[in-house]
């Protein structure tokens, strides 16, 4: 079994789609997974549960849940913003329910549609209605805070408030806190502040990164986070995405460039690079259209590279 020193997820099947406004063909999703997961990716957030209506890209989110459930050691995530939608992870048999708020009250009210109370009360509802469920059946139950580093409304998010929240949802019932750079605003200090705050109140519990690279701080901004003691990185493969309240906004951090630097620094991801950076293929063959970014896949690995699991194993 391949020893894994930081998780990388993959959330480009959503994040990455979801302001896309060309729909993407359920087999090529599934290709899409299913390439990944062979790449050596262990986690995918596979699709959102919200009405088909808001979201048209999410209208086969059932059938692409059922046959990415059957991706052997695969971790299949979904997004849910709210009861509803844990409602339907729950029928499917996910294995985790990726809970969103917003810290930023604005923010929370333009993509929920309710106020950051409400959300809270929610997600205890979906907490509650989760350990109901026989023991086998139980998803892990993520709390993600949305705009923790800062909102295209807002500005600047208050630490207490980030603290406040995520201190909220753990004591909720949450598995694990997401810290999410929602709109691409963070820089290694702010990181260092925010993650070392949460953490603080957190103790144990699992803390995870969401960025965007919308203004170049992606990839430094997950450094401040390693050395904070996150482990755990969304990202999405060639840089995919971005949050459809945040303008100008160019896209999560690229999944190949992420999978690149943490390799180079000897930190294993179990994630092959060559196999990885051949799935953007099956992405580009299904929609032409999108923008993909990624040094890396220009690049290429350097000359007589050396992976980190071989350095390890010399």
């Amino acid at each position: 079994m391949k020893q894994i020193d930081v998780i990388v997820r993959e959330v480009g099947l959503r994040d990455g789609l979801q302001i896309h406004p060309t729909f993407m063909p359920t087999e090529n999703k599934i290709a899409w997974i299913e390439a990944e997961a062979a790449a050596g990716v262990s986690e995918i957030e596979v699709t959102s549960y919200v009405p088909a209506k808001l979201i048209p890209q999410f209208a086969d989110a059932e059938e692409v849940t059922r046959r990415a459930l059957t991706v052997a050691g695969l971790t299949v995530a979904a997004l849910i913003p709210n009861s509803k939608g844990a409602e339907r992870g729950l029928a499917l048999g996910v294995h985790k329910l990726n809970f969103v708020m917003s810290v930023s009250r604005t923010h929370n009210l333009k993509n929920v549609r309710r106020e950051r109370e409400e959300s809270v009360a929610d997600f205890r509802r979906i907490v509650k209605m989760v350990r109901a469920q026989p023991e086998g059946r139980r998803p892990k139950v993520v709390g993600g805070l949305s705009t923790a580093l800062g909102c295209s409304y807002e500005g600047r998010v208050p630490v207490a408030d980030v603290v406040s929240y995520a201190v909220q949802l753990a004591e909720a019932g949450a598995d694990e806190i997401v810290v999410a750079d929602t709109v691409g605003y963070a820089d290694p200090v702010q990181v260092h502040t925010v993650f070392k705050a949460v953490m603080a109140e957190l103790g144990a519990l699992p803390i995870a990164a969401h960025f965007h690279d919308t203004r170049g701080t992606g990839l430094a901004n997950i450094s401040a986070a390693i050395e904070c003691g996150v482990r755990r990185f969304d990202a999405s493969l060639a840089g995919l995405g971005g949050c459809p309240f945040a303008p100008g906004a160019s896209g999560n951090i690229v999944m190949d460039d992420l999978c690149f630097m943490l390799d180079s620094m000897g930190l294993r991801t179990g994630v092959d690079l060559e196999r990885l950076l051949q799935v953007r293929s099956i992405v580009h063959a299904a929609l032409p259209d999108i923008e993909m970014h990624g040094a890396l896949a220009r690049a290429g690995l350097p000359r007589n590279y050396v992976r980190a699991d071989e350095r390890r194993a010399a």
